[in-house]
């Protein structure tokens, strides 16, 4: 198929966050809903490779999807795969290792199916064959043509971290809605402190920061390059992730800062959207009230995916989560507040 089919039934919908504040567990639930078709991780895994070429052709847009790129490589090659990854990389029957296996094959996949191999093949005559067209186009079809796969009315995207790439996001789906889940920042912190490729990510712009140079102003624009992503290849291809870490060591509050420059960016890219299209949802809430908090959402993807017997599956998903800021060290709690104080401010934790 070389034409764009008719748009799906209900507008697409782009989950947007920091990472680490319950947005994997949104994304789940959402996997078990019979109307929506939930991708997850698929920018993600792609990476700066994901936004670099504004008009590819199927060939170029498959090659992104089943290779890794640089960056991606560096944080798998040392061996500390994250819990995210649900491709079955080191069982014996499987075709790729953690080392190769491909973006869309590590986590998207299996997330919608138990033959994501058999899923991965199908894909690549189909995708790979589509003619030249502006990426969002590309992204559209490929996202369209799973949800007839699974019979779906609904693509949603989910993807941790996702705010660093909302400008781009919503430059090539501006007819999306937007679903910002977020959690107080110093738990937040907290998580991403444990994560190895939060880890990796922080420590990376870190040491970016000594030499002069602020990657994370990139997070506002609304393109990539490809000169850009042969600038990253190049820093990645050599990086040595354990010395990294030991030559930038982390405190939470680098974690923190971290997390509040995602929420800023969050608030200036999402400010122009009008709230048909914006829905807040807070992490916090929907541990307290959870029929309320997911009625909530799946009324605003569309009122007619609003379904009891979902419903009740996905509070029954909920598992008690606490708060662990509280027992921090009393300096240590000063000072990852003080870190995520914008951020605080700006959702509402803190005066």
């Amino acid at each position: 198929m070389n034409t764009m089919p008719p748009a799906l039934p209900i507008a697409p919908v782009l989950i947007l966050s920091t990472g680490r504040c319950g947005s994997t567990m949104v994304s789940e639930m959402l996997n078990r809903h019979p109307g929506v078709l939930s991708i997850s991780e698929f920018f993600s895994t792609l990476g700066s490779a994901g936004f670099a070429w504004s008009r590819p052709d199927g060939a170029r847009l498959w090659k992104n999807c089943s290779q890794q790129s640089a960056a991606v490589n560096a944080m798998l090659r040392d061996g500390q795969i994250v819990s995210e990854v649900l491709y079955g990389h080191d069982a014996s029957s499987s075709r790729f290792k953690a080392w190769n296996m491909p973006p869309i094959l590590s986590i998207t996949l299996p997330h919608l199916t138990d033959q994501p191999e058999a899923l991965f093949d199908e894909l690549a005559p189909v995708i790979g064959s589509q003619p030249r067209r502006p990426l969002g186009d590309q992204y559209r079809f490929l996202f369209e043509h799973l949800a007839r796969h699974f019979g779906r009315q609904v693509w949603v995207e989910r993807s941790g971290g996702s705010l660093m790439q909302a400008a781009k996001l919503l430059h090539l789906f501006p007819e999306a809605r937007v679903i910002h889940v977020y959690r107080d920042g110093r738990d937040t912190a907290q998580s991403m402190s444990q994560h190895h490729n939060f880890r990796v990510l922080i420590a990376v712009f870190k040491k970016f920061r000594a030499l002069g140079f602020d990657a994370r102003k990139g997070f506002l624009r609304k393109k990539s390059s490809v000169l850009g992503l042969m600038l990253e290849a190049l820093v990645f291809r050599r990086l040595d992730v354990p010395k990294l870490l030991r030559d930038y060591p982390l405190e939470l509050a680098d974690f923190g800062a971290f997390w509040s420059d995602l929420i800023m960016v969050g608030e200036t890219v999402l400010a122009p959207l009008p709230p048909s299209r914006r829905l807040n949802v807070k992490f916090e809430d929907i541990q307290a009230s959870p029929h309320q908090k997911l009625t909530e959402l799946i009324r605003f993807i569309d009122p007619s995916l609003e379904n009891g017997a979902w419903l009740e599956e996905a509070c029954a998903m909920l598992r008690p989560t606490r708060s662990k800021f509280s027992a921090l060290p009393t300096a240590e709690q000063a000072a990852v507040t003080r870190a995520c104080a914008p951020g605080l401010r700006a959702l509402g934790y803190m005066e």
